[in-house]
């Protein structure tokens, strides 16, 4: 029995002794960097990063550099100050006739203007060559001014006018008008008279007046004498033929 249980032991000791040798092996110092090896193949393209914060200005050489790349649109404008008009253009061609308008209701002379006067010479003032019919006969609308002689136009239209006028010596008359926009216009009519008796010298004319136009009778200072006197009268009239736009 004392032999087996010697090699027993043996054997235990000659198992630890050889781990103890192979613990002992295998612990060596590290060993040198080998050589680089070679680069290796360039890899795929990666995905595309997101947009970067801007960065910080950069300093100023001097040097003017490459144009770049046209940007991106802006966002539209505010609109612009509205410019001057433009010249006129050519008239165009006539447009086609339109429909024929309703039927008016009939019209009434009694809502139509009718301007007429007639005034007589009687005791007029002195003084001036604007002869003066101071004494009305008729007025419509009393557009005659008695005081001064004239008549003041209120209804654009044609007029007929007319005078007669009493004298013993020679005598020029003329109706003057005073009209928008022209020079003021006469016309005359003379009567000469050597006898000394009753004359009549006339006259009458169809005139165009708008607003504001005028018409009175004017003597001729060197002869102008008009005979006054209850014998016989002088007479200024007037009246609208038909108006006008």
């Amino acid at each position: 029995m004392e032999a087996p249980w010697g090699w027993l032991v043996v054997g235990v000791l000659a198992v630890s002794l050889a781990s103890t040798v192979t613990q002992e092996v295998c612990q060596a110092p590290p060993g040198r960097d080998g050589v680089a090896g070679r680069p290796g193949r360039p890899g795929r393209p990666g995905l595309k990063g997101e947009q970067g914060q801007p960065g910080a200005p950069g300093i100023r050489t001097g040097i003017r550099g490459l144009k770049g790349d046209q940007g991106d649109p802006g966002p539209p404008g505010n609109p612009g100050k509205m410019g001057y008009p433009g010249p006129s253009g050519p008239m165009g061609p006539p447009g086609s006739p339109g429909l024929k308008g309703l039927k008016g209701n009939p019209g009434n002379i009694n809502d139509q203007s009718r301007p007429a006067f007639s005034a007589l010479r009687r005791n007029p003032p002195t003084g001036g060559n604007v002869v003066i019919f101071d004494t009305v006969i008729t007025n419509e609308e009393g557009r005659y001014q008695s005081h001064s002689g004239r008549f003041v136009c209120n209804v654009p239209g044609y007029y007929y006018f007319t005078f007669q006028v009493v004298s013993k010596w020679d005598i020029c008359l003329s109706i003057m008008s005073s009209r928008r926009g022209q020079p003021l216009s006469s016309l005359g009519f003379c009567d000469h008279n050597k006898k000394g008796t009753f004359q009549v010298v006339s006259g009458g004319t169809v005139l165009q007046l708008q607003n504001e136009d005028q018409v009175w009778i004017e003597k001729d200072p060197a002869k102008g004498r008009i005979y006054q006197g209850s014998e016989a009268d002088s007479v200024f009239s007037g009246f609208l033929i038909f108006p006008s736009a």
